[in-house]
């Protein structure tokens, strides 16, 4: 499956609106590890590596470039893929391979998310917890089988923010947010290699 996302500020304002008439689906507390070597090997490349309650999974990027209205991956869950994508030994458990390759963690962080869905869209209210600080942000989400669907979900979120009053703009994701409070040298090697936006 392709994700097709747009990040929004989460203030009282919008919550309300995106909330009204949604459906609630549930609430969920979640613990995300994020992993990558010292050189950056994969953030430099929009590749992220996540251990979520114990689950791996990674995000590919199908989008180029920082300017950009939504974000589109592809999540791989199933562990041998992610070794594949990561040309890892596929003989070794992903935890050996991470040790092997001198991966390790630079973030972790504690979500708490509301789900809810609206007409085609599922929305995720989040506030996290890096212990530094938190950080609270909203995703309005389509998912696709196919790449050729990309074009029309993106029209489908922006249409769709805009008829929710949501500012069109381009938002931190909350990993990228910590890197900028807290790891500044990992954020400007994101910026360096046009990952990232400074903004």
């Amino acid at each position: 499956m392709i994700e097709v996302e747009k990040k929004f500020i989460l203030d009282e304002n919008n919550k309300n609106r995106l909330t009204n008439g949604a459906e609630f689906l549930n609430k969920k507390i979640f613990t995300d590890i994020y992993y990558d070597t010292k050189e950056f090997t994969l953030t430099s490349q929009d590749k992220w590596l996540r251990s979520r309650e114990g689950r791996f999974e990674l995000k590919l990027p199908l989008h180029s470039g920082v300017e950009r209205l939504v974000d589109q991956y592809n999540e791989l869950e199933n562990e041998s893929e992610i070794k594949e994508a990561l040309n890892f030994d596929t003989d070794k458990s992903l935890a050996d391979n991470l040790k092997e390759n001198d991966y390790a963690s630079f973030c972790i962080c504690k979500t708490t998310r509301s789900k809810y869905k609206k007409g085609l869209f599922i929305i995720d209210l989040d506030v996290v917890d890096f212990q530094e600080f938190t950080y609270a942000i909203g995703e309005i989400e389509l998912m696709v089988n196919k790449k050729s669907e990309i074009k029309e979900a993106i029209n489908k979120i922006v249409a769709f923010a805009k008829e929710n009053n949501l500012k069109i703009a381009t938002v931190r994701g909350k990993i990228i947010e910590y890197l900028k409070r807290v790891k500044l040298e990992h954020y400007q090697a994101l910026i360096k290699t046009g990952v990232v936006k400074d903004s």
